[in-house]
């Protein structure tokens, strides 16, 4: 049988080398390039071998990396220059190597071509890619998968037949010829495509590290990590991680390089664009995409081909579900828009499948909270631009603790699919919440946001170390005993609580007065929001407890039915009311599993509570079992604050409607004033984040604009009431912890 080795080589001594290897490997078969072989007229039993040459850089502390230097002197060590390249090959000659590909017969070729191209599309051109990608995935053999990326994307997807036929399609909607939805798809992708190379790779990682190493200590999830580098050997991973600051995707990537990791394709708004890192970023997989593309079909089916590609390719993709840094600490309402595409994607390929791997970042401390605390008290937001970014990369310069990446349980998105029906409206929503849910579970809490959590829901004073000890006390022995991702329990005590709150002076989140007898900490003036962001990022893991405790004030004031099933019918139509208050600010699982974690927590607060009648006297015992154990006050306050305010305004406003900036913006006056005069406890509840899911909740619950001959006074008022009478329980809880532990509440 007839060989060729097909050279891939673009100087005399690549080819010199290729003519070595091939001498010792096939000494029967011709080195031709792709330039002197006509696949058309070869014999279809011929054998096509894809070889290239390989350079690889010098070994610099033990890994052959390109450095700044190389760059800033315009070399290349993966890709000499020709009058280089000689001395190379003499001097170190364990810096070339060649590799060869998968080989193939022309007639399989023919008959992938024949599968996968469109009509008219030339087999010589095929014949070209398939060899360069079989050579590529050679060569990522030998340098690592750390370096696979998307190569002649553009020439593969504009092929296709799919990409045609569905070009076809939408010529046809938009009454235009099909060519020039072709050409013009092909053009608006140009503007987006990732076009990587291990250079650009390198190089970013090397310069943009830089606003990342200094500042933090990053620490892995490695049991996770590994499991999911089983997983990458057969399946593409999604990444969709938390987004908190701008550097998640360097910490990210980083912590994925350093396993072997293909580097993941990461979609990004094109407001972060900016030169020089967005002509760096491009080649190094960054996805530069536009906001909102809803308007534009042929952007939209641009998009929709290139990660259809990506899917099919198995490639590693990452975006941020979110949209935008979190303004509050807690995780922001998932978009859908990217979902849906990559769920389209996989179900139009009928094997393909994508693991999604929830993912959580979080920091000790962020030197951006206190301009997004701003931006959600009602501050503009600053654009990004060259300016912003060089002061950005000073204000890293000082170290702020550690980073910590974990990772939720990765599941199959076509599995999810399969098991939601095709006709469920929220279909989309429930694989997002299921996202979210697991990033919520595997987020870590840190001994910043406990201490933020403990003097948020104190008295608004400040406290000795001793005292902020005591109210930590009872908050470990909780996260101990539900087994959560918990902090280090010795910077919550002692010497390692003083370098904690040290640390949240040092950030001017606390003030620390040590002129007395015994050194007290403070919240720092209006620092109430930058302390609430630290505060946010564990809460969720309270949530449900806080429900449980709220609920429990419900069967103390009502009459309490002997049957048991009756009684426990009525606690979960409570739980499930008091969920349904909350549901535009934090992600719940399916009732079913919300209604089961409930029972998981009322197991540790009373065991026996599934058989006893729960009399006022019982309900008594139980709160006083707490002390210290009581969360529902500091967990919730804050949004039953902004449900206040948000309802108070509607309340006054009649019958009349208002535009949601509007309304919003009322209710930052009206929570300052409310706040000032002692009504509103929590100060960090005066934000445009939590007004906004005031809002979402009124306009879910038809109470914004007037329908259906609906009485929207009474409905707004009936509001009012509920939120009322959820800020009196919180009350009552707040008078019971001021008895048990001597700490009087907000």
């Amino acid at each position: 049988m007839a060989a060729i080795v097909l050279a891939e080589v673009r100087t005399n001594c690549e080819r010199e080398a290729v003519a070595e290897w091939a001498a010792s490997k096939h000494p029967d078969a011709p080195v031709r390039t792709l330039d002197e072989v006509d696949p058309e007229a070869l014999d279809p039993a011929t054998t096509l071998i894809p070889a290239r040459v390989v350079w690889l850089p010098p070994m610099r502390k033990g890994e052959r990396r390109v450095s700044m230097a190389d760059v800033l002197v315009l070399s290349n060590p993966r890709r000499p220059p020709a009058f280089r390249q000689g001395a190379i090959k003499k001097r170190a000659p364990d810096r070339v190597r060649v590799v060869a590909g998968e080989p193939a017969t022309v007639e399989e070729l023919r008959r992938r071509h024949e599968q996968s191209s469109a009509e008219g599309e030339d087999f010589g051109q095929f014949v070209e890619v398939a060899a360069a990608l079989s050579a590529e995935r050679a060569e990522r053999q030998l340098i690592g998968d750390r370096y696979k990326v998307p190569k002649l994307v553009a020439q593969q997807i504009g092929s296709s037949a799919r990409f045609q036929a569905n070009a076809a399609k939408l010529a046809a909607d938009l009454g235009r010829p099909a060519a020039a939805i072709i050409q013009d798809a092909i053009d608006k992708m140009s503007t987006f495509v990732a076009t990587q190379s291990p250079l650009m790779d390198d190089v970013f990682s090397t310069t943009f590290g830089k606003l990342y190493e200094r500042t933090w200590t990053v620490s892995v999830d490695l049991d996770t990590l590994s499991e999911l580098r089983s997983l990458n050997k057969t399946h593409g991973l999604v990444f969709l991680p938390s987004h908190r600051s701008y550097v998640d995707t360097l910490v990210l990537s980083d912590a994925l390089r350093r396993h072997d990791f293909p580097p993941n394709l990461v979609l990004g708004g094109n407001n972060l664009a900016l030169w020089p890192l967005a002509a760096i970023a491009r080649r190094a997989g960054v996805i530069f995409i536009r906001r909102k593309f809803g308007d534009d079909p042929i952007y939209k089916f641009a998009m929709r081909a290139y990660l259809s590609f990506i899917v099919e390719k198995r490639f590693n993709l990452e975006w941020y579900i979110e949209g935008g840094r979190s303004r509050t600490g807690k995780l922001r309402p998932p978009m859908m828009g990217l979902l849906a595409y990559v769920v389209d994607a996989v179900e139009q390929l009928d094997t393909a499948d994508m693991m999604v791997v929830p993912t959580s970042i979080v920091y000790d401390q962020l030197h951006e909270i206190a301009a997004i605390a701003r931006e959600s008290a009602g501050g503009a937001k600053k654009p990004e631009d060259v300016t912003w970014l060089l002061k950005y990369a000073k204000a890293q310069r000082s170290y702020l603790g550690e980073a910590r990446v974990r990772f939720g349980e990765p599941f199959s998105l076509r599995e999810s699919i399969l098991e939601l029906s095709e006709d469920d409206p929220a279909r989309l929503e429930k694989i997002a919440f299921k996202v979210m849910d697991e990033i919520n579970a595997a987020t870590p809490i840190s001994a910043t946001s406990l201490a933020g959590f403990a003097l948020l829901g104190a008295g608004d004073r400040a406290y000795t170390a001793k005292e902020i000890e005591d109210i930590l006390r009872p908050l470990l022995a909780y996260i101990e005993r539900r087994e959560l991702p918990g902090p280090d329990p010795a910077m919550c005590r002692g010497l390692g609580l003083k370098s904690t709150l040290k640390e949240l002076t040092d950030a001017g989140v606390l003030t620390h007065f040590a002129g007395g007898v015994d050194d007290v900490w403070s919240i720092a003036g209006e620092n109430h929001a930058v302390a609430a962001y630290y505060r946010n990022g564990a809460i969720h893991h309270f949530v449900d407890r806080a429900i449980v405790e709220v609920a429990l004030f419900a069967a103390d004031r009502r009459t309490i039915d002997d049957d048991r099933e009756t009684r426990l019918a009525a606690a979960q139509a409570e739980a499930l009311r008091i969920r349904d208050l909350l549901k535009f600010e934090f992600f719940f699982p399916t009732k079913q599993e919300f209604l089961h974690r409930l029972g998981a927590e009322m197991d540790l607060i009373a065991p026996e509570w599934r058989t006893v009648r729960p009399t006022p006297a019982w309900l008594h015992d139980t709160f006083v079992a707490m002390s210290g154990e009581l969360f529902a006050r500091r967990t919730l306050q804050p949004f039953f604050d902004a449900q206040l305010v948000m309802s108070r305004r509607l309340v006054e406003l009649g019958e009349e409607s208002r535009e949601k900036q509007e309304i919003i913006a009322d209710c930052l006056g009206l929570g300052k004033q409310l706040a000032l005069q002692g009504v509103v406890k929590s100060r960090d509840s005066v934000s445009t984040e939590l007004y906004t899911a005031a809002y979402k909740l009124a306009d879910n619950r038809g109470l914004i604009d007037p329908h259906d001959g609906r009485d929207l006074v009474a409905a707004r008022q009936e509001w009012l009431d509920e939120v009322k009478d959820m800020r009196d329980r919180l009350a009552r809880i707040a008078e019971i912890e001021a008895k048990q532990t001597g700490v009087t509440a907000v």
